[in-house]
């Protein structure tokens, strides 16, 4: 039996040999990409959001049909995207546009300027500010004070795991020199104990954060519809919403009813240290009401636990100490966000539940807790992730393989940059910081890989992804030397972890992530073939087209 994809004729599915062919779309013109380990096809045919025929049959559909004209580009399986916060890259376009701007006067000034625009603003919040703009990434409430000092501000870092304040947030919060640092998380101090402004991780930024007015549900939804069009636009049909909290939940059934959603987006709610147990019982209840709507856009089959913070931060768990810090502190290692045995619980229960589990870990202290308690899980196919994996003990590489576990990875940052220079490297040290994103040792020691963007931390574009991950130099900067050459993968595997890897994560790798007769028709027209292109250019090609179940949402 041949491996490859089979072509159906229009009578194959048992319909009478008289009966009038269904109305099909064509396309051809160019190559179709049928997926991993498939060969290319010419020509491809959809009938009812399913492919139905390739090659010669899809040319020579004998029924009614529509043509699409490849011109001379490549049709693909969609890409999916592993790791991303639609709600807050939909919301990031609502505040102060501090994103890529080069300096803290720049941003100050962006900050001034939405406010004055904005008077009736009670709080100004921004979101993406370059945490590399200021030494050890620690920035000070009286550089905002200078544009604001009447009003609350509060900016999220890029990383999502530190706040920016000015004086007057930091006074709502209740944040002085009195203030006991919570457990996850801390309080950045001047000399003298008072809050210099910078907060770092939840329990520490919710000082502030909890303060802050509800953004209108309204708004809220119009993030969602603008933050998944963006993402079919970039040629996605389905991710991953990888931070759900109890408030986002109505925010999606609203956007579904209002038929706001252009993309399929799984919820993996936040499992909170401090409340898991409870969260076991509510979690399923969402879950229930979103199958309750019967409607292939939305579903909540995952549970997303945060492991440990981020190096630039000094929050990510490390199995040695920091290079920048004193062997001796009690953040020598990083901050832990659970107690072992209550991961290892946490975990437990919630795969007992029937979730999936999506577990952040950046550092290879976090990377082996992880994997350590997927391990002690009674076997079983659960599809479980460890996002993000910066760093990997090379003794824990061939475990992915042996546990089952999924790899997502965020491959534009598998790249030399800023942030490497002035807070990353620092703080790892020559030896560890060579070893980061370990994608190709993954893929050679067996691992499922999946990729994703972890937007609006980076692009939600899968092409820019693919071009630095291939190259492993920064999107930039083309001529930048090579970092890490031996971790780059080949373009049809960077492919392949946005098409397959993705539909595998999400369980659905018999219907989506290649194109076959009976798949279902998520596809994306793009202007060019990447796997045919300069590495370097492969960014520059332009999505034509996606479609999802054979429907054009963009």
């Amino acid at each position: 039996m041949s491996s490859g994809p089979q072509s159906t004729s229009p009578t194959s599915s048992g319909a009478r040999t008289d009966d009038p062919a269904p109305r099909a779309t064509v396309f051809s013109g160019g190559t179709v990409w049928c997926g991993t380990g498939l060969p290319d096809s010419d020509a491809l045919a959809v009938v009812d959001g399913r492919v139905v025929a390739l090659g010669a049959e899809a040319h020579g559909w004998p029924g009614p049909r529509d043509d699409v004209d490849l011109a001379g580009g490549l049709l693909s399986p969609a890409f999916g995207d592993g790791h991303v916060h639609p709600h807050s890259g939909g919301i990031t376009r609502q505040g102060p546009a501090i994103t890529g701007l080069r300096s803290v006067a720049d941003v100050v000034a962006e900050v001034g300027r939405w406010a004055d625009a904005h008077p009736d603003a009670a709080w100004v919040v921004g979101n993406r500010y370059d945490p590399t703009l200021a030494p050890a990434g620690e920035f000070d409430a009286r550089w905002l004070d200078e544009a604001v000092p009447d009003r609350p501000v509060v900016l999220h870092a890029s990383d999502h795991h530190t706040v920016w304040c000015n004086s007057e947030a930091l006074r709502r919060g209740g944040v002085d020199a009195s203030t006991v640092d919570p457990e996850v998380g801390w309080v950045v101090r001047r000399d003298d104990g008072t809050p210099l402004g910078t907060l770092r991780e939840w329990d520490a930024c919710d000082l502030v954060l909890r303060h802050v007015p509800e953004t209108s549900e309204a708004d809220r939804v119009r993030a969602l519809r603008e933050a998944t069009a963006a993402l079919a636009a970039a040629g996605i049909t389905w991710a991953q919403d990888a931070w759900v909290d109890p408030d986002l939940v109505p925010v999606y059934l609203r956007a579904v009813s209002e038929g706001a959603l252009s993309v399929r987006v799984d919820l993996a709610q936040r499992a909170d240290p401090a409340s898991w147990r409870e969260q076991v019982a509510s979690f399923a209840r969402v879950r229930a009401d979103v199958e309750a709507l019967g409607d292939d856009l939305l579903s909540a089959r995952t549970v997303k636990v945060f492991v440990d913070g981020v190096v630039e931060g000094g929050t990510a768990t490390l199995l040695e100490p920091y290079e920048d810090v004193d062997p001796g502190s009690p953040q020598a290692h990083g901050m832990p966000v659970w107690r072992p045995e209550e991961l290892a619980a946490a975990v437990a229960a919630f795969d007992a539940a029937g979730f999936r589990l999506h577990l952040h870990v950046i550092g290879d202290a976090a990377v082996r807790q992880g994997l350590d308690v997927l391990a002690a899980l009674p076997p079983a196919d659960r599809r479980a992730v460890l996002a993000h994996v910066q760093l990997v003990d090379p003794a824990d590489l061939p475990r992915f393989a042996a546990t089952g576990t999924i790899a997502n990875i965020e491959p534009l940052w598998a790249a030399w940059d800023d942030m490497q220079t002035e807070l990353t490297a620092p703080r790892l040290g020559p030896e560890r910081t060579g070893r980061q994103y370990p994608v190709a040792s993954l893929l050679a020691a067996g691992a499922r890989l999946s990729f994703g963007s972890d937007w609006p931390v980076s692009s939600h574009v899968p092409l820019e992804g693919v071009q630095v991950v291939v190259t492993r130099v920064p999107l930039e900067d083309p001529a930048a030397e090579t970092w890490v050459p031996g971790e780059r993968v080949g373009v049809e595997e960077a492919l392949v972890a946005y098409t397959a890897g993705v539909a595998y994560q999400a369980g659905a790798e018999h219907e989506r992530g290649t194109l076959v007769p009976g798949a279902v028709a998520d596809l994306v027209h793009l202007s060019a073939d990447p796997r045919a292109v300069d590495p370097l250019e492969i960014a520059a090609t332009a999505v034509l087209g996606t479609w999802l179940a054979g429907r054009r949402t963009s």
